[in-house]
């Protein structure tokens, strides 16, 4: 049998083996790290469903109310769904911030650290 090749490299960077992201995956700094996506991710992606089913089921079973003009052509519908829209784009503006502040520094301190930089 020929002698096992060393593991690949990127740059200046060594690969991880699969014990080392097996022991990052188990450390309290990688749970603070989903800590911190779940409890932002998860009530927002709750919320959002919540008010998207409120919009399917207005739509549905209340066609008096969704088709009141509120000035123009522009009823209760046209507007609940433009701010389908609106809270689409806002929720992805607050979760980049929401990254940018808390996510993506723990990240960058793991990666570093995986790749031998720190």
């Amino acid at each position: 049998m020929a002698a096992e090749a060393p593991p690949p490299s990127t740059g200046q960077h060594k690969l991880p083996t699969p014990e080392e992201f097996t022991e990052v995956q188990e450390s309290a700094e990688f749970g603070e790290l989903r800590r911190s996506y779940r409890s932002f991710a998860f009530p927002l992606t709750i919320a959002f469903i919540a008010w998207y089913l409120l919009y399917v089921l207005l739509s549905n079973y209340a066609g008096g109310f969704m088709g009141a003009k509120l000035f123009g052509n522009i009823n209760v519908a046209f507007v609940f769904g433009v701010l389908q829209f609106v809270t689409t784009f806002l929720i992805a503006w607050w979760y980049s911030r929401h990254a940018a502040a808390k996510l993506d520094p723990k990240a960058e301190a793991i990666k570093t650290r995986m790749e031998g930089g720190a």
